[in-house]
């Protein structure tokens, strides 16, 4: 049985400068945001079921690399988003499991900040203009309240 190969993701798929916008302190009620840029280059993977997006992230304080990896399983329809900071190179962080609909795609996963029992939410979604944009929340109330700390606007490169 051949299975259908997803394009949720296929809007990303390219080389892209980002701008960033991250909170400069999370769950704290931190009010202050850092702006950068950075570029990707994401391709496809795993005969269409994956992809790969190389990051450069050129904070105030210097540049650095990051990697994140998706995969979709048929079965479920669903999809596992990891993150792979470049600073630390040996920790995988804990994926976020999600689908799309109606054009937004929403991943969650359980994990810790600073030994506390975080709920962190990803969500992507195309703005009018064409332009990918994520945005990384996270709750310490088990999905009650969100704070976002993370937004990337995405700009295709020609």
């Amino acid at each position: 049985m051949t299975q259908t190969i997803p394009d949720d993701f296929d809007f990303i798929i390219g080389d892209w400068q980002v701008q960033h916008r991250r909170l400069d302190a999370r769950l704290c009620g931190c009010g202050s945001w850092t702006e950068f840029t950075g570029t990707t280059s994401t391709r496809k993977t795993l005969g269409g079921f994956g992809n790969v997006e190389d990051n450069v992230l050129n904070l105030p304080e210097g540049s650095y690399r990051a990697l994140a990896m998706r995969s979709y399983d048929a079965a479920s329809r669903l999809w596992s988003i990891w993150w792979l900071d470049g600073r630390r190179p040996h920790h995988l962080d804990v994926p976020v499991v999600g689908a799309f609909a109606d054009g937004v795609g929403t991943f969650f996963a359980d994990d810790r900040l600073d030994g506390q029992a975080i709920r962190v939410r990803f969500t992507w979604y195309v703005e009018r203009d064409g332009c990918p944009q994520w945005e990384q929340a996270f709750s310490a109330d088990a999905g009650g309240t969100w704070e976002t700390n993370w937004i990337m606007r995405f700009q295709r490169l020609s």
